[in-house]
């Protein structure tokens, strides 16, 4: 039988059962590689519901360090029979299938090009184990076990792992490592170990960490120096907000008195959370909420109070399927459209497009810089793959000279020195006014907050001329704006190509491996990462320089594009739309595959790289 062989380049897939607890055994799996200095990428691929529905955890395991999915899977770990023939079929020729053989199967109605590998679960548990919880949640653990023999991993790296996951829970320790025992002392003296596909110790990894974007997120945050989360519960963000809660708890109360220097509310509904943020900033404080696509729907009131009175908020988008309630568990780029023009009228918003865990970080950082300095809402454009997913991504670095901006603040001092001040004057042509936060002093400074059209002086009026300086002041402000948020990112081809491609946000690891695949083809292109709204020069340069540009997003209706002939009163022609939007991450395959479609008619159905079986020794 033909067998796939390879070292630390591989992707394996757990099929499970929501609520059986799989989802530990598999992260203990895939940080058990990491550990071994393996870059890994897992995703877990789970539905809405509380349990009983099919779930997969896939786990990329690449010490090339491609860290977007490929497609295709090498070994598959099939749990659930609901969705067996499915999961077989998503075997690349040569592939593994782990299952559990305490019941017989009848290999003849499957396809005869895998290798079966057949570990009695249930009958080792039932073995070992009285309780019927034990079973169900050592099953998954076994199977850990088992695959540590298969793949020939560092068993003490595993088992040191339980250690640091149950340290100060003592007494889970011993079992799990048992389970662990029994799992891969049934594999060594019953199947051929290890199997061609194996997990070696690199130093691949280096110094990076694993860890998901939300967390990553929420500690930017407090780097920032937010004090301030409101929020309502909505998947995928949030586990942002829990997380900045933790990290506050850890570093911002008074180790002495036990006094909190933050504040957390959770309110009735999304209008009211951003509502709170909003009132935060303009006391003077940090503040920002998070939410999805849904919650940015019932925030674009308040966006638009926040962006005509120009008060600065910060607002994390954790993009999710859409629309409506749609997909809440799978990820997607679908709200850009919506987050650019958030209310009705003329409004613009800056978005910021992290790629990785170290750019939310970084992004999270500077979106309270840009907030305050612009007086605007500002909102962080994430998504469910990054949000929930754990990433091999840079450590956090942070310069303790760094010093927030908060932008033009008129302190008690300059009050008293400014002889006309008008909230909404601009005195140097940036489009920028200067703002002054309550209780500054005693008797300047003071002026009443307006959704509705207002002068200089934050004063109402309907006076077309007034409403018209004011309305060209603040898309002069946009225009600064361009200046100062997060230039895109280039990567020339290596010789002369007319063809560029744009993209950004998650889909950047994905593109990046396309890339590579695309050139061994022949196939030269520019690439532009996008990193911020609105475009600064260097983008619109860039499309003019190229005859035909491919924009690779992750939604139906062509969002980025759309804003790009918009913002840049470009010729629609000279953008050719890459779109993927099932709601699974896009791989790099169908990206390679889809460039080479709409280039040559005469290089279709060559798709990407995938791995060649070889015969077994």
């Amino acid at each position: 039988m033909p067998e796939l062989r390879a070292v630390n380049d591989f992707v394996i897939k757990f099929a499970n059962v929501n609520g059986t607890g799989s989802a530990s055994a598999n992260n203990l799996f895939a940080k058990a590689v990491f550990r071994m200095g393996v870059p890994v990428s897992p995703r877990n691929i789970f539905p809405s519901n509380i349990q009983g529905l099919p779930t997969w955890y896939e786990v990329r395991v690449s010490e090339a360090g491609h860290l977007g999915r490929r497609g295709g899977v090498d070994i598959m770990v099939a749990m659930t029979p609901a969705t067996l023939r499915e999961d077989v079929d998503s075997l690349l020729p040569g592939g593994y299938l782990l299952h559990d053989s305490t019941k017989p199967l009848d290999r003849r109605r499957f396809r005869s090009d895998i290798n079966w590998l057949g570990v009695p679960l249930t009958e080792i548990c039932l073995g070992q184990y009285s309780d019927p919880r034990q079973r169900q949640l050592f099953k998954n653990i076994v199977y850990v076990g088992a695959l540590s023999a298969l793949l020939d991993m560092e068993f003490e790296t595993v088992t040191g792992l339980v250690a640091d996951q149950f340290r100060g829970k003592d007494r889970l320790i011993a079992p799990n490592v048992q389970a662990l025992e029994l799992g891969s002392a049934w594999a060594r003296e019953n199947l051929d170990c290890p199997i061609g596909l194996r997990v070696r110790r690199s130093d691949a990894a280096g110094d990076r960490i694993l860890v998901n974007g939300n967390s990553a997120a929420a500690l930017g945050c407090v780097y920032a120096g937010a004090t301030v989360a409101a929020w309502y519960p909505i998947t995928p963000s949030t586990s942002l907000v829990d997380a900045f809660t933790s990290h506050c708890e850890r570093l911002r109360v008074n180790p002495e008195t036990g006094v909190k220097n933050f504040a957390v509310v959770q309110a009735e509904d999304e209008l009211a959370a951003i509502g709170m943020a909003i009132g935060a900033c303009w006391n003077g404080a940090r503040g920002f909420t998070a939410t999805s696509g849904p919650g940015i729907s019932l925030m674009t009131e308040f966006l638009g109070l926040a962006y005509f009175a120009e008060i600065p908020v910060v607002l994390f988008n954790i993009q999710r399927g859409s629309p409506s309630t749609g997909m809440p568990t799978r990820t997607q780029q679908a709200d850009i459209i919506s987050c650019a023009y958030a209310s009705h009228g003329d409004t613009k918003h800056v978005l910021l497009f992290p790629k990785d865990p170290t750019e939310a970080f970084e992004l999270a950082a500077t979106a309270f810089d840009l907030a305050e300095r612009l007086q605007t809402p500002v909102i962080v454009m994430s998504d469910l793959d990054l949000g929930m997913n754990d990433w091999t991504t840079d450590p956090f670095r942070w310069d303790d000279a760094r010093r927030y901006d908060r932008g033009k603040i008129l302190d008690a001092d300059g009050l008293e020195q400014v002889r006309d001040w008008g909230r909404y004057l601009d005195v140097d042509g940036d489009g920028i006014p200067w703002r002054t936060i309550p209780a500054t002093h005693p008797e300047r400074g003071a002026y009443l907050v307006r959704g509705t059209s207002h002068d200089e002086y934050a004063r109402y009026t309907e006076d077309s001329e007034v409403y018209l300086r004011s309305m060209e002041r603040i898309a002069r402000k946009f225009g600064t704006a361009a200046r100062l948020v997060p230039q895109a990112l280039s990567t020339p081809a290596a010789s002369d190509s007319l063809l560029g491609v744009i993209y950004f946000g998650t889909t950047s690891a994905a593109m990046e491996e396309a890339l590579e695949v695309l050139r061994e083809d022949g196939i030269e292109l520019d690439a532009l990462r996008i990193r911020a709204f609105p475009f600064g020069r260097e983008v619109f340069e860039f499309i003019a320089r190229h005859a035909t540009v491919y924009v690779v997003e992750q939604n139906r209706d062509a969002q980025m594009r759309t804003l790009l002939v918009n913002e840049g009163d470009l010729d629609p022609a000279s953008l050719v739309s890459v779109l993927h939007y099932d709601g699974l991450p896009i791989t790099s395959a169908f990206i390679a595959e889809s460039i080479r479609e709409r280039l040559a008619p005469d290089m279709r159905g060559r798709g990407g790289r995938t791995r060649q079986p070889q015969e077994a020794d």
